[in-house]
Order: structure tokens, then C-alpha cells, then sequence
């Protein structure tokens, strides 16, 4: 099952598998979790695999930024992520096997000045998608937090990052990032980070003082 707000490509990619069934559906408005549910049920079907991809960004300074689209992304982001895993555990562990896949970021690992709610949000990912790990471990559900580097999307449009010349040249294909974090849940790892410079720039928090590292941050997406 597919879902997203965008039907036309949302049908094509439906249509490019074969196999899959596309819902429209904005998973960011209120009950979006109910109504899935209810699709799922009348469908008889249940989910072995959910993958909580939806969420965006946002560039610029937090207070220049548009408060209530800055509140969609937290509830996005997080909210609807949370309430859907929520909704699609009890069965996993019940059946005692399934797998959940959180996309997360290395925006995870530090704070982003210039998109500090989106970089937050991120971390609550991370941090939840962890606990989760270990809560329902051995219980047969593996939980994994994917956290790429740059990747080429439509996120740096989405979120009116102008990005530039060097950020390009990093990014990393969308389907080398899902093929990994693919790996990452059959494996079992809690937390799963494609690319080297992604690995370091990840752990940079342990050699950097944070105060350096919020500058740098900031620095790069400016």
C-alpha cells in the first residue's frame, strides 16, 4: 500500500510495481491514522512492513517562517509518524514478527540554525525510533532509523533550500539510500546512516563543541 497526497504519481508508481494498491491521503491532517486503518480493515489486509517516509522541511529563520506550516511539519514529521506506528504495532507484535523503517536524518544528530524545527523534529525521530528498538526487540518487530545525508529529491525544493554546488555533488541517489536502509531493517540495527562523510559528519558532536558545531551547521545550509 502506497500512500500519499499526490494521486498521479502516486498511481504511477502503483502502477510501475504492480503489486501495489495507492491511497490518497494527506497523513498530516487529523485521523489520517483512523482512516488508513479503516482502508486497511475493509480491505482485509494488515501490514508486515511500514515505512514512515512522509515529512518536509523548512528553510529560514525560524521566527520569519510561517508558524502554523512550521506546527504541519512538527505534526507531520512526528505526530503522524507516531500514530501510525502506534496503530500498526499491536498486530506486529501479536503475529510476532514485523519490521518498521523511520526516516529520520543526520539532521538527528546536531541542531540546524536555518531549519531548527526541521532538525528537531529529525532528532525525535531518532530518539524514538531507538527506544522502539529495544522495546519491541524481542518481540519479533525490528525498528530502524534511516538517517541519510543529502539526497536528490524534491526536499530542497519543498523546503526552499537554494542548496549549492557542493551540497549537489554529495547527494546521494534516492534508490542507493533505500536499498540501505532496506539492508538496515533485515539486519536488525537500530540506526542506519548511508556513506562515510554522512558516518562522520554524524559523529562530529563527539570531537566538536556543540558551540562550534552550530555554526558550522548554519554555515553550510547558508
Amino acid at each position: 500500500m502506497l500512500v500519499a497526497r499526490r494521486r498521479d504519481k502516486l498511481e504511477a508508481l502503483a502502477n510501475e510495481l504492480g503489486n501495489a494498491r495507492a491511497v490518497t491521503l494527506d497523513l498530516g491532517q487529523p485521523g489520517a491514522a483512523g482512516s488508513l486503518m479503516a482502508d486497511l480493515a475493509a480491505h482485509g489486509e494488515q501490514v508486515g512492513t511500514l515505512i514512515n517516509n512522509a515529512g518536509f522541511g523548512l528553510f529560514g529563520k525560524f521566527v520569519a517562517l510561517d508558524g502554523a506550516r512550521q506546527r504541519a511539519m512538527i505534526d507531520l514529521n512526528c505526530g503522524s509518524l507516531v500514530e501510525l506506528t502506534h496503530a500498526m504495532l499491536p498486530g506486529m507484535i501479536d503475529r510476532n514478527t514485523g519490521a518498521i523503517l523511520n526516516i529520520a536524518s543526520t539532521a538527528a544528530f546536531q541542531p540546524g540554525p536555518g531549519m531548527a524545527v526541521y532538525f528537531a523534529t529529525k532528532a525525535f525521530v531518532l530518539s524514538f525510533s531507538e527506544a522502539l528498538h529495544e522495546e519491541v526487540g524481542r518481540k519479533g518487530v525490528r525498528v530502524t532509523a534511516l538517517c541519510p545525508g543529502p539526497t536528490k529529491t524534491e526536499f530542497g525544493e519543498v523546503a526552499g533550500f537554494k542548496g549549492n554546488g557542493a551540497f549537489d555533488k554529495i547527494s546521494a541517489r534516492s534508490e542507493d539510500v533505500v536499498a540501505m536502509g532496506l539492508k538496515a531493517l533485515d539486519s536488525g540495527r537500530a540506526v542506519a546512516i548511508p556513506g562515510i562523510a554522512n558516518k562522520a559528519g554524524a559523529q562530529a558532536h563527539r570531537f566538536l563543541p556543540r558551540a562550534i558545531l552550530r555554526k558550522i551547521t548554519g554555515a553550510i545550509k547558508n
